[in-house]
């Protein structure tokens, strides 16, 4: 009897949200220090920056650090205003540094939301079939043939709600193919954990 060729990706991500996770509240010249560079869950994250201080239209934040592929990334976030808190876009899995173009009025801080991403496979792959285990709110899977904030979504697949109840579907045939790697776009608390089939 041969042996399979499937392998499994498990991810289980119930980190909070946390908006001064990476940066706590400082001024910095130019580099900040970093609170933390990566998550417990091993997932990405999308940032935001909150700013105290009046005065801080049009000063930015540079963040590097590296998508769920362990590419390096850069995402510049700007300030419109002062007191407010402002979203990025990409998917950080790290962060190596925080740079401000300018001293900022007041204290800043760098978060993350709960707005996640996790890679399954970085090349060419078939999907053949996944498990998933709800978290205690209902949400939206996306399967992404790429990176998430540049790949396409092939397919999405919602978790119920129920806390802990699972989602298991066998895909027919050869399975999806992504030919440019298969990543996961999630909200935390809507999953508690994941596995995928891939061969």
């Amino acid at each position: 009897m041969g042996r399979s060729d499937v392998k499994v990706q498990f991810i289980s991500d119930e980190v909070v949200a946390d908006d001064d996770f990476i940066v706590t509240a400082a001024r910095p010249n130019t580099a900040a220090t970093l609170a933390n560079t990566a998550f417990a869950s091993g997932g990405a994250r999308v940032l935001s920056v909150t700013t105290a201080g009046t005065s801080d239209n049009g000063k930015s934040n540079t963040i590097v650090g590296t998508d769920v592929f362990d590419n390096v990334i850069t995402e510049v976030i700007t300030s419109t205003g002062s007191a407010e808190n402002v979203d990025g876009a990409k998917y950080f899995k790290t962060v190596t540094s925080v740079t401000s173009s300018a001293q900022f009025a007041g204290n800043i801080i760098v978060g993350s939301l709960a707005t996640a991403a996790q890679a399954v496979f970085g090349g060419p792959v078939r999907l053949k079939g996944y498990s998933i285990v709800s978290g205690g709110t209902a949400g939206v899977i996306e399967f992404v043939d790429g990176t998430p904030e540049d790949g396409t979504v092939l397919f999405k697949a919602r978790t119920i709600g129920t806390d802990n109840t699972t989602l298991d579907n066998t895909i027919p045939d050869e399975g999806i193919l992504f030919q440019s790697g298969l990543s996961i776009k999630y909200t935390v608390g809507t999953i508690d954990m994941m596995n995928f089939f891939y061969a």
